[in-house]
């Protein structure tokens, strides 16, 4: 699309005063239309002079160097390479139109490309959300040696954007834990003696010790029954389950509540995987959405990373038991599983309680509840007139209704961590630590 300049609309103005100019000369009209036409022709022949964008040499080409993947608040720097094929110089109105998590659509800039040249620019870019997504693009116009006409041209140039979720309380976490590992060394090491299968040591026979465990080869060589001794392993798995459903949709302070839910799975994961801890991820609402089985190491964090950073809440009655049969089918191995939930009262957790409880005693299961700071604010409030008595009174029976839930579910034998929003990261990592000091997991 060819366009004219401001350079072009002030010179139209010009002539214009032509046009006036007829009122009291008899050529001023003729003048004025020879002008416009002859500005018209500049314009357009300017226009089409300007350097274009295209995949042949002569034309301009943009390269694009991001990182694999940005921080939510944290920003991060973008290089483009600008080459200019043609033989003039490149002068460049740019809008670039990047996802809507980088941003969206952003101000226009100004650059200048010189003839079979090269520009590089670096532009800042801070992540509004968490997410992946793939658009992205520029409306580039183009102008013209004279400066009269513009060229107008959108081309598609793709992110790849992966946006995670905060890390810099993770690192810190990660620092933590290093600090605590040093603490540690040189303390001679627990061993617990149970059902693991880390081989330690031989011994007598006595009766009630399981028969599968008699060495028959040092039962012979000794003259009497000998069994094997094992010692429990030290490395667990943990599994993080996100209940995405309709709960999860509110907010706290702006903030959704997915979002803290999202920081607290992300520091255990990473808190797990500095322990040696083998971590995996659910993900469910209507029904099972994302699931990665519990790995070690760097690559489980990654994986874990890349749930997280899709998820996102449905206004959708969660499916509880076709959740938990799934994650019954999927892992059979004993974990630390940690359900990230809420509840409202004991009526509408009904399903809920019943399926967490069904996960013991194969697995230690944890559900990870965050309070509702608000609802805590008016119930311990002096009411100062009668529709405060009103709210008072109906957050309290909120309360007493969720308190029941709970205590349900910690009479079914599950582990309960009923926290407030920012303190949901801290509490699970330390409850996390204090189950595998104690040897629960």
């Amino acid at each position: 699309m060819i366009l004219g300049t401001p350079r072009a609309l002030w010179l139209g103005a010009g002539l214009a005063l032509l046009g006036l100019a007829g009122l009291w000369l008899p050529w001023g009209l003729e003048a004025m239309l020879v002008g416009d036409l002859a500005l018209v022709a500049a314009v357009w022949v300017d226009g089409l002079l300007a350097p274009r964008s295209g995949p042949s040499p002569r034309h301009l080409v943009a390269v694009r160097d991001a990182p694999p993947a940005f921080s939510v608040g944290r920003q991060g720097e973008v290089t483009y390479r600008w080459r200019n094929g043609a033989p003039r110089a490149a002068r460049l109105r740019l809008r670039e139109v990047r996802p809507d998590l980088l941003g969206g659509a952003q101000p226009p800039r100004w650059i200048r490309v010189a003839a079979r040249g090269e520009t590089r620019e670096v532009v800042a870019v801070t992540p509004v959300r968490r997410g992946r997504e793939t658009q992205g693009g520029f409306v580039v116009d183009s102008v013209g040696p004279l400066g009269l006409g513009l060229r107008r041209e959108r081309f598609a140039l793709p992110w790849a954007a992966a946006v995670y979720p905060p890390l810099v309380t993770v690192r810190l976490q990660a620092s933590v834990a290093r600090a605590q590992r040093r603490r540690e060394q040189g303390l001679t090491p627990l061993r617990r003696l149970g059902e693991g299968r880390l081989f330690e040591s031989l011994r007598d026979w006595v009766p009630g010790d399981d028969l599968r465990h008699i060495d028959w080869k040092a039962t012979g060589r000794r003259g009497k029954v000998i069994t094997r001794q094992f010692e429990a392993e030290r490395r667990q798995h943990v599994l993080l389950v996100l209940d995405l459903g309709r709960l999860l949709t509110a907010e706290i302070a702006g903030v959704a509540r997915l979002e803290y839910v999202v920081r607290a799975a992300l520091e255990l994961a990473y808190t797990a995987v500095q322990h040696d801890d083998n971590v995996g991820v659910m993900a469910f609402a209507d029904g099972v959405q994302h699931f990665v089985a519990p790995q070690r190491g760097r690559l489980a964090l990654k994986r874990v990373l890349d749930v997280l950073a899709r998820v996102e809440p449905r206004l959708v009655e969660p499916d509880y038991p076709g959740a938990f049969r799934y994650l019954a089918a999927r892992n059979r191995k004993r974990a630390l599983t940690v359900l990230f939930t809420d509840v409202i009262d004991r009526f509408a957790s009904d399903a809920l309680v019943a399926n967490v409880a069904s996960l013991r005693p194969r697995h230690l299961p944890l559900a990870v509840t965050l309070q509702n700071p608000e609802l805590n604010h008016i119930a311990a409030l002096r009411p100062a007139a009668a529709h405060d008595a009103f709210r008072k009174a109906a957050a309290e029976e909120l309360l007493r209704a969720r308190e029941e839930a709970l205590g349900r579910m910690r009479r079914a034998g599950v582990l309960v961590l009923d926290v407030p929003p920012e303190r949901a990261a801290e509490a699970v990592v330390a409850k996390y630590l204090d189950l595998k000091r104690r040897g629960r997991l």
